[in-house]
C-alpha cells in the first residue's frame, strides 16, 4: 500500500499531539516528576508544531520556511532532552541555547545559499547530538529507576541519534553516487522512523514513571513512617532471604533493642518528644550496623538489626557501641531539659537451635529481657 509524505507527516504530527497529551496528563499523577513531564510534553508539542511548519515552509521566501521548520524542531529536540535531564537532575539550558544561536547563524549565513543541503544533511547534525545526549542521560539514569522501560527509552533515542548521524555524515556521498530518488526513499524511511520516534519513546518514559511510582509506593509500604527504616512486615521478608542466603557461608547474628522507660518520656515531655527520641536512635543505629545489615522498627520502642557477616563478638561490639552513644547522645533534649534515654539490647548467633529468622528474633529477645531485669542501658547475648 503506497502511503504519501503528506499522510506521514499528518500521521507524525497527531502521535506528537497525542504524546504531548498524554505526557501533560500524566504529571498530575506523578508530582515528584511533574516539572521533568511538562517539559517533556512541550518537547512532543514543539516538535508537532516544526513537523506542521515543513509543509508550508515554501510558502515563506528564500530558504526562511526551512530555517524556521528547522528552528523550531529543533528546540523541540532540545526541549525533550532538558526534560530527560531534570529527571536526573541536570538541565542544559545554556548548551541548548549556543546549539540553536550556531544553527541559526548557520541559517543566516550559509543556508540560503544552500538551503537543500543545509535541509536535508547539516541540519541533522545537532538533531544527532541532541538524540545522542537524550540517550546517554537515560543510560546514566542518576536519579532513575525501571531498568527496563529506561533502556528501551535509551535505545529508541540512540537509533533516531544514529540515524540523523547517518544523514549528516554518510547520506550526502550516497546521494552523490545514486542521486536524489534516493534521498527522497531516505526521507520517507526518515518519517516512518520519527512515527516510530513519537510512539515509543513516550510511551517508554511513562512506563518509566509508572514503575518508579510504583516502587515509591513499595517501598513506602515497607517503611515506618517515622524513623525511615524498615518495617516489621519488611524485616521478616528481607531477614529470611539474607539467612537463607548467607548462613551457610559466613555467621549471621541479630541485636533486638528496647528503649527503657519509653513510656515514662512519652508521659512526661509528649509524645513529640518521644518520636524525636526515636528517631534519635533511629539515626544512631542506622550510622553503626553498616550498609548490609536488615535494620527496622518492629514495634512502638522496638527494634532488629539483622547483621550479616557478624559473629558474636563482633555484634557485641556493635550494640555496645550503640547503647553508648545513645546514652551520650545531645539530642535527647526537651525545653533546654536533658532527657535520660537508654537502650536495653539482646544478641543472639544464627546456629543449630534458631534455623529461623523467628527463633533468631525469640532468642535475642529473651536476651533483652534479661538486659531489661538487669536494670538496661547493657547488652546481654543468648547462646544457641
Amino acid at each position: 500500500m503506497h502511503v504519501d509524505l503528506l499522510t506521514i507527516y499528518l500521521l507524525l504530527i497527531g502521535t506528537l499531539l497525542a504524546s504531548a497529551g498524554m505526557t501533560l496528563w500524566e504529571h498530575r499523577t506523578h508530582p515528584r516528576r511533574s516539572k521533568a513531564l511538562r517539559i517533556l510534553a512541550s518537547g512532543y508539542a514543539t516538535l508537532a508544531l516544526g513537523c506542521a511548519l515543513v509543509l508550508v515552509r515554501t510558502r515563506l521566501p528564500g530558504a526562511a520556511g526551512a530555517a524556521l521548520s528547522n528552528l523550531v524542531i529543533m528546540t523541540g529536540y532540545l526541549r525533550v532532552l532538558h526534560g530527560v535531564a531534570t529527571l536526573n537532575g541536570r538541565q542544559y539550558r545554556a548548551s541548548s541555547i549556543a546549539l540553536l544561536a550556531v544553527l541559526a547563524l548557520t541559517w543566516a549565513t550559509w543556508g540560503a545559499r544552500h538551503t537543500e543541503t543545509m535541509w536535508f544533511y547539516v541540519s541533522a547534525l545537532p538533531i544527532a547530538l541532541a538524540s545522542a545526549m537524550t540517550s546517554r542521560e537515560l543510560l546514566r539514569g542518576d536519579g532513575m529507576k525501571g531498568v527496563q522501560s529506561r533502556y528501551v527509552a535509551a535505545i529508541v533515542t540512540g537509533i533516531h541519534a544514529l540515524f540523523y548521524a547517518f544523514r549528516a555524515l554518510i547520506l550526502p556521498w550516497l546521494a552523490n553516487r545514486y542521486g536524489q530518488d534516493f534521498v527522497a526513499a531516505v526521507g520517507k524511511i526518515t518519517m516512518y522512523e520519527g512515527v516510530l520516534y513519537s510512539v515509543v519513546l513516550p510511551m517508554a518514559i511513562l512506563r518509566l514513571m509508572r514503575e518508579e511510582t510504583h516502587g515509591q509506593l513499595v517501598l513506602e509500604s515497607q517503611t515506618d513512617y517515622l524513623t525511615r527504616l524498615g518495617n516489621r512486615r519488611w524485616f521478616f521478608e528481607e531477614g529470611e532471604r539474607v539467612i537463607g542466603r548467607d548462613t551457610a557461608h559466613r555467621p549471621v547474628s541479630l541485636l533486638a533493642f528496647d528503649l527503657d522507660h519509653f513510656k515514662t518520656i512519652n508521659d512526661r515531655y509528649g509524645h513529640q518528644t518521644g518520636d524525636e527520641v526515636l528517631k534519635s536512635f533511629a539515626d544512631i543505629v542506622r550510622s553503626a550496623v553498616g550498609a548490609d545489615a536488615v535494620l527496622a522498627r518492629i514495634g512502638g520502642e522496638e527494634f532488629a538489626a539483622l547483621l550479616p557477616g557478624h559473629d558474636r563478638s563482633r555484634a557485641r561490639a556493635v550494640g555496645e557501641a550503640i547503647a553508648r552513644r545513645f546514652a551520650q547522645s545531645a539530642a535527647h533534649r526537651s525545653n533546654g531539659v536533658a532527657i535520660q534515654a537508654t537502650v536495653s539490647i539482646g544478641l543472639a548467633q544464627h546456629g543449630h537451635e534458631a534455623s529461623t529468622l523467628a527463633d533468631l528474633l525469640a532468642a535475642a529477645d529473651a536476651a533483652l529481657y534479661n538486659a531489661k531485669s538487669l536494670g538496661g542501658n547493657r547488652l546481654e547475648s543468648q547462646s544457641l
